[in-house]
């Protein structure tokens, strides 16, 4: 097992002292102890660092992502919930596809100056209504 400090961590991960520090706070994170001053992290915290990024850029809070991460150094994952996020993105990405397709109509219309004559403007805000609705 290697131990890494706080600053080699910092520089090998990109993520600030104060961010390694906060993840510790909400138990993302294990320090092994101290060097002095300076925090020492098992080598793994590496491996913790990238899958909470990945987490994060799946839109998942810092709370659940420690639900989905096992305590301790290793990297057991809650793949219950990881398949339900992955669903609810695609669900998600449907939705804004949908929305992209319509705003390129509308912006394709030939009566821009007066989008009350748009017929897919006019739709696009029906639709929205309809969603507003429920």
């Amino acid at each position: 097992m290697q131990e890494l400090d706080i600053g080699e961590v910092v520089r090998r991960s990109g993520v600030p002292a104060s961010t390694l520090r906060y993840y510790e706070q909400l138990g993302l994170l294990q320090v092994l102890g101290r060097r002095g001053l300076r925090r020492q992290y098992h080598e793994q915290v590496l491996d913790r660092l990238a899958l909470i990024g990945l987490g994060q850029s799946a839109g998942l809070s810092l709370q659940q992502i420690g639900a989905a991460m096992p305590q301790g150094a290793g990297l057991a994952l809650d793949r219950t919930a990881l398949l339900a996020r992955a669903d609810a993105l695609q669900l998600q990405i449907r939705r804004l596809q949908r929305a992209q397709d319509r705003l390129r109509r509308a912006a394709a219309c030939p009566h821009a100056e007066d989008a009350r004559r748009c017929v897919s403007f006019r739709r696009l805000l029906r639709a929205q209504q309809r969603v507003a609705r429920g």
